[in-house]
């Protein structure tokens, strides 16, 4: 299983996807996108801007979707 949440410090979505994992024990890797240049790679990556996004096994969640999180995980 490989999670990788994608954030801003300011973000509560980002907390809130955060959490979910957290409750379900799913362990995840967290990167912050505040510094530009990890924000560019991560849009050139996705095509989106937003945060949070999650990498489930190679599959792109987009905002707090503890559903897709799940099916992801299947």
């Amino acid at each position: 299983m490989n999670v990788t949440v994608y954030t801003t410090t300011t973000c509560p979505y980002c907390d809130m996807v955060k959490s979910f994992l957290s409750q379900n024990n799913i362990p995840y890797k967290e990167v912050n996108v505040e510094d530009m240049e990890k924000m560019q790679q991560l849009v050139q990556k996705t095509g989106q801007m937003g945060v949070p996004q999650t990498n489930v096994n190679g599959t792109w969640i987009l905002g707090f979707d503890p559903n897709g999180i799940m099916a992801a995980l299947k």
